[in-house]
């Protein structure tokens, strides 16, 4: 069963629906999370022999722009969940069974949160705040705050990342799994943001948090890596959160057309503005810069599916496409806001909900400078001191 078909229009109706009433309330999108399990969407892309969908990464971009397009903030909570698994699948179609233990446990209903990302860590996968304590049974204890973690009211395992400063062979950044109900992890209720509300993206504070041995999945140099493990959290993290993007920009055309052909204009003897060459010339050119970005989506999540070796230049394609894909969105919600007038202003209507949630865009990695120091040194070399 593939994306239109498990995410059909009646059910993506009935998540849309909930979408205003979570934002308002800024609460946890519980209904959609557990009509998502019971079709076996966080399942998507764990292989069938775990227990999953068996789709590909290109069946999951299309997938998670549907969703995206009706409920932006589950899309993206969820999305965090299907780049784990996505990472697994990733290590497990070249080969290494690293992972596996992950697809075998999402295939059992399990649920992985991002546990990455910190305050003041602009060096993401290259380094870490967080202290990685290496103990006696070659298991992990770490310490540190980890922000924007989604699915904070429901993940059951927790993806993260710390420093080991203490081994021979440091420093080594090391990446393990934690368990929820693991005393030393505290979850704060801090999550009141301007969109994206009910994805509930609460800070998580590790005060030794333990890692057993078996759930220790790389120790790595600090700085930039070749390895699969870290390719695949970059390839499927910035295709998958692209894709959500992309989902809030065609929902806004759709919004956009329907406003155009339901306001009518004085000045014009009472035409529909659908017929004004302004509002025409907005929404086409809207049109013409969404229409851009699937393709590209789908080529690479193809290209990552078929073991395409595009060696260094894929950290530059793949962080080009997230910035294409959430500068375009935003500025195809803001074209399609003009179109829609001052009703988009007033709380509780949905292009104006796009309009806050496309704007989350902008604090994803890789964000806008750091896209652009990548390709510039893929074409240029390191700059000069």
């Amino acid at each position: 069963m593939g994306p239109e078909t498990l995410l059909d229009d009646t059910l993506l109706d009935r998540i849309r629906e909930r979408a205003a009433g979570y934002d308002r309330d800024n609460g946890f999108f519980t209904e959609d999370l557990e009509e998502l399990q019971e079709l076996g969407y966080l399942r998507a892309l764990v292989p069938v022999e775990f227990g999953g969908l068996g789709w590909s990464l290109e069946d999951a971009v299309l997938g998670q722009m549907r969703l995206g397009g009706a409920a932006p903030a589950t899309a993206l909570a969820v999305n965090m969940h299907l780049v784990w698994t996505g990472v697994a699948k990733v290590l497990h179609d070249r080969g290494d069974d690293t992972l596996d233990f992950l697809l075998r446990e999402a295939g059992e209903g399990e649920l992985f949160g991002f546990g990455i990302s910190e305050a003041g860590n602009d060096l993401m996968l290259f380094g870490s705040r967080s202290e990685a304590d290496p103990q006696p049974d070659g298991g992990y204890r770490f310490t540190g705050r980890k922000i924007f973690t989604s699915l904070s009211p429901a993940w059951t395992r927790l993806g993260t990342m710390g420093l080991d400063s203490a081994s021979a062979d440091a420093p080594k950044l090391v990446y393990a799994f934690i368990d929820r109900e693991d005393p030393d992890v505290k979850i704060l209720d801090d999550w009141n943001t301007l969109g994206m509300r009910a994805s509930q993206s609460r800070t998580t504070v590790l005060d030794g948090a333990y890692a057993a041995p078996d759930r220790i999945v790389r120790r790595l140099d600090p700085g930039p890596n070749a390895d699969p493990f870290v390719f695949g959290i970059f390839a499927n993290f910035e295709l998958l959160l692209s894709a959500v993007y992309t989902g809030i920009g065609g929902r806004a055309i759709a919004l956009a057309v329907a406003a155009a052909r339901r306001r009518t204009s004085m000045k014009h003897g009472g035409r529909p503005l659908s017929s004004d060459p302004d509002i025409r010339w907005r929404i086409a050119d809207a049109a013409i810069a969404h229409d851009a970005i699937e393709p590209q989506l789908r080529s690479l999540a193809r290209d990552v599916d078929e073991l395409v070796d595009h060696g260094a230049q894929w950290y530059p394609k793949l962080s080009g496409a997230k910035v294409r894909a959430t500068e375009t969105a935003k500025q195809v919600v803001d074209q399609a806001v003009r179109v829609a007038g001052g009703s988009s202003y007033f709380a509780g209507n949905e292009l104006g909900r796009l309009y806050r949630d496309v704007l989350a865009g902008l604090f994803h990695p890789s964000d806008d400078e750091s896209a652009h120091g990548t390709v510039a040194n893929a074409l240029l070399g390191p700059a000069e001191d």
